[in-house]
């Protein structure tokens, strides 16, 4: 199966793990990836602490967690390659309307920023 077919089918969450360039560790609750090819995926990003460490180190993690399955999953090994701020272009890929957020949400920036996938592996174990 198509990663990108697993993650239109699969239900549950995920996480992306990100570092500044100092090695400090954040981590936030991330919707499924948003394929942009079969090895390329995006996030809509809001200027938080994942999108700041993003601008000094490129790469992160993201895992996610099917729901009703224990232990199942993937884990995608990510760089980042691209950003955008296109409203238009966040638009296109949104699957639904932003979650309500503190102030307006439509006044927060949005980046559309897209990694490419390095590596897949289950959420447990070292097989892809």
């Amino acid at each position: 199966m198509k990663l990108s077919d697993y993650f239109e089918k699969a239900t549950g969450y995920g996480v992306l793990a990100t570092a500044d360039g100092t090695s400090e560790v954040g981590v936030a609750v991330y919707s499924r990836p948003h394929f942009i090819e079969e090895d390329i995926v995006a996030y809509i990003m809001t200027d938080r602490q994942a999108y700041s460490n993003l601008q000094t180190n490129p790469h992160a993690a993201y895992i996610f967690i099917e729901s009703g399955e224990k232990y199942k999953g993937k884990r995608l090994y990510l760089t980042k390659i691209k950003e955008e701020t296109d409203p238009e272009a966040i638009n296109r890929i949104r699957r639904r309307t932003p979650p309500e957020t503190k102030g307006d949400p439509k006044s927060e920036k949005r980046f559309l920023v897209s990694f490419k996938i390095n590596k897949v592996l289950l959420l447990v174990g070292e097989k892809e």
